[in-house]
């Protein structure tokens, strides 16, 4: 077995008790938070925005880690929402991502991206359960889905979707 699980957690569809029961439940000790933007429209998701989330993790006694360079850009993300509207699909209900997302997010974003030095950093930080969290409720409908694989080929560890 690994020596470090990771975990994707979304937040659309949830609650604030139930959000945080998720990773205290999964005994999540390090929340790197992938998001371009560190905060969400309205007063539904607002425990999920930057300054109360990671007041609420330190009581929880979670590190919190911001890796914007994880983000996918603007660019990329219109790519998926033209691909969407072609397809008929609102970006709430979407339940994957699709190729040309997937590929550019890996050529652009993930290829140029330092992993080594993540999981270095993880591990030097004493991290064995990790989540990484956008905002979509399906992992697979997010650029976190991609990541935690890619960490997962490399490295061998088990990913685990909230």
């Amino acid at each position: 077995m690994s020596e470090m699980v990771l975990y994707t957690i979304g937040v659309y569809e949830s609650t604030e008790a139930s959000f945080f029961k998720a990773l205290a439940d999964n005994n999540i000790d390090t929340f790197c938070d992938i998001r371009q933007r560190r905060g969400v429209r309205g007063r539904m998701y607002s425990y999920v925005n930057s300054t109360y989330l990671q007041n609420k993790l330190a009581e929880l006694g979670i590190k919190y880690r911001y890796i914007k360079d994880l983000a996918p850009t603007n660019e990329i993300r219109q790519m998926q929402k033209d691909a969407d509207k072609l397809n008929h699909i609102d970006k709430k209900s979407r339940t994957e991502l699709g190729i040309i997302f997937r590929t550019e997010y890996a050529k652009r974003i993930l290829n140029n991206f330092d992993i080594d030095s993540l999981v270095g950093e993880l591990k030097k930080n004493g991290a064995k359960n990790i989540v990484f969290f956008c905002v979509e409720k399906s992992a697979m409908a997010c650029h976190r889905s991609i990541v935690t694989a890619r960490i997962a080929t490399k490295y061998g560890y088990e990913v685990k979707h909230l």
